[in-house]
């Protein structure tokens, strides 16, 4: 017997394994790839263990390919693959490669130890290794499962070198891989460079200095990041609600290893990595258009894909003109924005997906824009504005924390040189509100929180309640009777004060900062 083939001088039928990765959700499924060949009978080559299309055509990709590498393929002889589990979905081209290395062990062309190995990538025609989505899911359950190596395409060797202990060869071609098999031209083993931090490109991401005026929205959007709330902007058109969401990445804190982790893998599902990139260390922001179905912002399809608010996930979501949103696709935001995950259930799979983002919006207050605009008069019915109004739920509304009207900057602002704070300014202080944030929560010895927004009620109560004054407690009371506050939003409110007391560096609840959190909700109740 060699290693990695099975031989039977009886019998004429070779036999090997190799072990590759499938992706289910965001996590990976270990996959063990048989191949058989038989000699004698009639030829022909079969794909078994619930192959999507993708996978079937591997037959036709893998054959042409071991044939322009100098190889081999099989002739008068049936080849059968089996993919176990057999149970389990197997779809895309990232089995092009395990397959064809089984094929090339079951055959005597290449004996080497494999068991201890994973195999991941399509194949071109012509033996080239193409990159495929989910490397890095892969890479991690491989390791997990006792996995050692790793044979990947060149283009995804840097994602699945972000799993420590795992060593990556990255394979340019099957006939690099055969040869490194032989032990003939060994494939260097994958070392990555050093750690580059992805910068916006200049001018890409608004400063803050860039927007005039607006002093009251930008400390809004100052608490929202420093606290990960959720925000809404009203205002007429042209006011500047658009440019100040765009400027809120310019304040947002890098992400920490874990939550890069997290997003980097999330991207590596969605096969939106670059190619040849690692760890992902700016935090997501995304806006999609409103004409998004249910599918392509909460995540669906077959397998379910990860959607918007998953591709948000740590960072921020940035919906404009929420009105113009279908209201069914906003809905079903309410449970994603509670729970912080999104769970997508098939007749043949359940899936969960996380989607702790921060939730921005923008809208104009009517349909013509201009309600309450001290120049413009509104030519908007009042039975058009109340239903312009109700296209957002009341449910969806209790969901978010801070609302701040964005109203029209005046000649004398807009004519005058640019004095704002710039962001780098903003940051420092938002930075400073997070680290508070995280070491409260480790001094507490929880895990998983990280900022104020993610708090529980029972936290809620330990870390703010307990700390407010008769004073402040008073002016609370005073708030949820007159603004009718329920309790989803009265939890919130206390969540955003105990930011605002963070941004002040500021171990108690004092009444200012309750009543600038109040400020932030009276619009709306």
């Amino acid at each position: 017997m060699l290693t990695g083939v099975n031989r039977h001088s009886h019998n004429p039928a070779m036999l090997a394994r190799v072990f590759s990765c499938a992706v289910v959700g965001l996590d990976g499924e270990l996959v063990e790839v048989e191949v058989d060949i038989s000699r004698g009978v009639e030829p022909k080559t079969t794909v078994v263990g619930l192959p999507d299309m993708a996978v079937q055509e591997s037959r036709e990709r893998v054959r042409s390919a071991i044939r322009n590498s100098g190889l081999t393929y099989p002739i008068n002889s049936r080849v059968t693959v089996s993919l176990a589990p057999a149970d389990l979905r197997k779809e895309g081209p990232s089995y092009d490669l395990p397959i064809a290395t089984g094929i090339l062990l079951a055959n005597g062309q290449i004996s080497a130890a494999a068991d201890d190995a994973v195999f991941i990538g399509e194949l071109a025609l012509n033996g080239d290794v193409r990159p495929v989505r989910g490397v890095l899911p892969m890479a991690m359950l491989a390791h997990r499962r006792g996995k050692v190596r790793a044979f990947v395409p060149v283009a995804n060797a840097a994602e699945a070198a972000l799993v420590a202990g795992l060593a990556v060869y990255p394979v340019e071609s099957l006939s690099a891989l055969a040869s490194h098999l032989l032990g003939a031209i060994p494939i260097p083993l994958f070392v990555p460079g050093p750690l580059v931090i992805e910068t916006p490109v200049a001018g890409s991401v608004p400063d803050f200095r860039d927007v005039v005026g607006q002093e009251h929205a930008k400390r809004a959007i100052e608490v929202a990041a420093a606290g990960g709330h959720n925000l809404l902007m009203r205002g007429s058109p042209g006011s500047g609600k658009t440019l100040l969401a765009k400027a809120l990445p310019s304040i947002l804190p890098p992400m920490t290893d874990a939550e890069a982790i997290e997003v980097t893998r999330v991207y590596s599902v969605a096969g939106l990595l670059s190619a040849g990139s690692g760890l992902m260390r700016t935090r997501p922001f995304r806006s999609p258009h409103h004409t998004i179905s249910n599918a392509g912002l909460v995540g669906g399809g077959s397998p379910p894909r990860p959607g918007e608010i998953t591709l948000a996930h740590r960072g921020v979501l940035f919906l404009d003109e929420l009105p113009e949103f279908d209201p069914r696709v906003l809905e079903v935001l309410r449970q994603p924005l509670e729970d912080r995950v999104v769970t997508i259930s098939r007749a043949r799979m359940s899936v969960t997906f996380p989607t702790n983002f921060s939730l921005v919006a923008s809208m104009n207050p009517c349909r013509c824009g201009w309600l309450g605009d001290p120049i413009r008069e509104c030519t908007c019915p009042p039975q058009q504005v109340s239903a312009y109004q109700r296209r957002i739920s009341g449910p969806l509304l209790d969901r978010i924390d801070l609302f701040v009207d964005v109203p029209r900057v005046d000649f004398e602002k807009l004519a005058a040189a640019p004095q704002a704070e710039p962001s780098a300014a903003v940051a420092e202080r938002v930075a400073a509100a997070r680290a508070i944030q995280e070491a409260r929560f480790v001094s507490a010895g929880l895990t998983g929180i990280h900022v104020n927004a993610e708090m529980t009620p029972p936290l809620v109560r330990d870390f703010v309640q307990s700390r407010m004054d008769e004073a402040g407690t008073n002016l609370l009371r005073i708030a949820v009777q007159q603004l009718n506050l329920s309790a989803r939003a009265f939890h919130r409110l206390l969540k955003i004060g105990r930011t605002i007391a963070d941004l002040a560096a500021s171990e108690r609840v004092e009444p200012a900062h309750v009543a600038e959190a109040i400020q932030y909700r009276d619009r709306v109740e």
